[in-house]
This record gives C-alpha cells, sequence and structure tokens, in this order.
C-alpha cells in the first residue's frame, strides 16, 4: 500500500476543492462498483445489494487543512487565513504549495511580543516576490502544505495523513473485499475539516443503517504528550467517544468482538478533542448507529503526520471483517 499512500498524501486537495483528489482516487476505485460524485463534491462507490444484509456506510475524507490568501502588500508578501485547523505554531517556516502550482514559505512578523501568542495575523507567506505587481497570488488563491512522503519503515511521516491514511484504507478494503451480504457505500468525502459537510449531505442521501468513519486520532505515546491510551503500532483504535459524539454501544461491542475473534490488534480511543464524519452521520434523518475506527497519528494537523504501516494493514484487515458478515445491530 505505500506506493498509493505516498501518491494519495502528495496529491493536492483543500476542502471545498478536492476535484484532483477526488479524481486520483475515483481511478483506483471505479473498476470496484457503480460510483457517483454528488452535489458537494463526495465520491460514493456503491457495492452489493441489501438483501437481508445491512445498508452500510464507511466514511473517510479526502480534503485536507489549507490556507486562503487573504491581502498582498506592496512588497509582494501574502496575508493568508486558514482553512480547517491550521496551527500557526507548527506552520512557521513551513513550504507551501498553491493550487496554479505557485511556491511559497512561511514567515512570521519579528517584533517584541514577549508573552503574547503567535497568532495567524503575524504571519505571511513569501513567494519570491518584490512587489505587489509581480505576486502571483490573488486574493482567495488555496494554499496546502507542501511536503515529500517519507518512508522509516514501519513509520510513515507525510502531509495530509489526515484523512487520506483512511482513504487509502478504504481503496485497499475495496479491492480485497471477495463478498458481502451487504449493500456498501464506500464514501470519500468532502469538506470535513471545515464541518463534516460531505458527510453530512452523504449520509442523508444514503440513508444508511449503520455508519462507521475511518479517520485518525492523537496518540499519547510522544514525551509529556496529551494522557491517552493510543500508540503507534498497537493496532487501529475503536472510538467511544470524542468531542462530537457518543459512539453507538452496539458498533463498539461488534467492533471489538469482530477484532477479538479474529486475533486483531485494536486499541480503545477516548478523544477528548476533534471529531469526525460519524458524529454527522449518526444525527442523520432518524439517527444512525455509528461509530469510528481510527488511525493512530503523531503530530496531527502538522505538514508532518506519522502513522505505522502496521496498523494501516490491520485497519484493512479488520474492516474487511467486519463487513463480509452477518451483522445482528
Amino acid at each position: 500500500m505505500k506506493e498509493l499512500i505516498k501518491k494519495l498524501v502528495e496529491t493536492t486537495g483543500p476542502s471545498g476543492y478536492e476535484a484532483i483528489i477526488r479524481n486520483v482516487i475515483l481511478e483506483e476505485v471505479k473498476s470496484f462498483g457503480e460510483n457517483r460524485i454528488d452535489a458537494l463534491g463526495n465520491l460514493i462507490v456503491l457495492m452489493g445489494n441489501k438483501g437481508e444484509g445491512k445498508k452500510i456506510m464507511l466514511s473517510a475524507h479526502m480534503d485536507e487543512i489549507g490556507i486562503m490568501a487573504t491581502h498582498i502588500d506592496e512588497n509582494g508578501f501574502v496575508r493568508f487565513t486558514k482553512i480547517g485547523g491550521v496551527r500557526p505554531k507548527t506552520s512557521l517556516s513551513a513550504h507551501v504549495k498553491f493550487l496554479d502550482g505557485t511556491r511559497g514559505v512561511i514567515g512570521e512578523e519579528i517584533q517584541d511580543r514577549s508573552g503574547e501568542a503567535m497568532l495567524l495575523q503575524h504571519m505571511y507567506i513569501d513567494v519570491g516576490a518584490t512587489n505587489r505587481q509581480d505576486c502571483p497570488v490573488k486574493v482567495g488563491d488555496i494554499a496546502v502544505f507542501d511536503r515529500q512522503f517519507m518512508d522509516l519503515g514501519n513509520r510513515l511521516v507525510a502531509k495530509a495523513m489526515d484523512d487520506r491514511i483512511s482513504c487509502a484504507i478504504l481503496i485497499q478494503t475495496l479491492k480485497q473485499l471477495k463478498t458481502s451480504p451487504h449493500q456498501l457505500f464506500f464514501v470519500f468525502s468532502a469538506q470535513e475539516e471545515v464541518g463534516l459537510r460531505g458527510a453530512t449531505t452523504a449520509a442523508y442521501s444514503i440513508d444508511p443503517d449503520i455508519g462507521l468513519s475511518v479517520d485518525v486520532t492523537d496518540t499519547g505515546d510522544t514525551p509529556k504528550g496529551v494522557r491517552m491510551d493510543v500508540k503507534l503500532g498497537n493496532g487501529p483504535a475503536i472510538k467511544i467517544r470524542d468531542s462530537g459524539m457518543l459512539s453507538d454501544p452496539r458498533v463498539i461491542e461488534w467492533m471489538i468482538n469482530t477484532a477479538k475473534a479474529n486475533n486483531l490488534p485494536y486499541q480503545l480511543e477516548v478523544l477528548e478533542g476533534g471529531t469526525t464524519d460519524a458524529s454527522a452521520i449518526q444525527l442523520t434523518r432518524a439517527g444512525v448507529p455509528s461509530g469510528c475506527l481510527s488511525i493512530p497519528t503523531r503530530y496531527l494537523h502538522t505538514p508532518a503526520e506519522m502513522v505505522d504501516y502496521r496498523d494501516v494493514e490491520n485497519s484493512v484487515s479488520l474492516l474487511l471483517e467486519l463487513i463480509s458478515g452477518p451483522i445482528t445491530i
């Protein structure tokens, strides 16, 4: 899967501008089921007929965090705002790439602000221009972090692991799935980073019996990091709760029992900040029993997010087992 992961993370696709990454994913999945692109830009792939099984929505978002130009000053420096959860501290000196190919680096005003928090208002993008007239960027132009995929053996590092790593998992699951009694909707959702928008409209259209998102989660295995019992390499995490949802206890039990029955490693996740497509699916129409399969990821929402390849492979294995047999929820 490493070549697939590399292709996905190095492709551009910020929230609202997912066309390029959507086309890359479509080329990977178009032969595995009926596919359509809805009005909000979600790519939806349907496999199987419902019959006696369930209608299951599996969702991984394909958008990534980005930035948007708000002003170009007289010296050609570009001021910007965020698209999604861009953090000033981890953005300083980062390389960025605009959708038209223009590249630049993020700098910070040099002044005495002792005790004052770093803000995006204090930052700018330097694209090498010397004045407003020769700056190739205009107000409203979109950029993403520009970082090559790095293979460290079991550990993989790149921008946009959130959530291209989960897109890779869904693609691989599609490729390996032999049979299922269920009607499966594989959704590569748009605009998750700016409010779960794609999953909201897709779930309304699909009206599933069960919803599962596949997304990244934080870890508690770095020096003086957050306090949570999720580590790289210990298997995918089964979400119990996050700041936007409580997973359905029946879904949690189904996921845990499936992992145990197939001797697959898993962890239990309680995430205090952040949420996923599952919280939008859960509240669709009259409500949907929903849960989330989480990929442990260090350095979230930075240009260098890290996952463990073994967790990725085990996520595919668990997903295949979850959707291949009968479900009693």
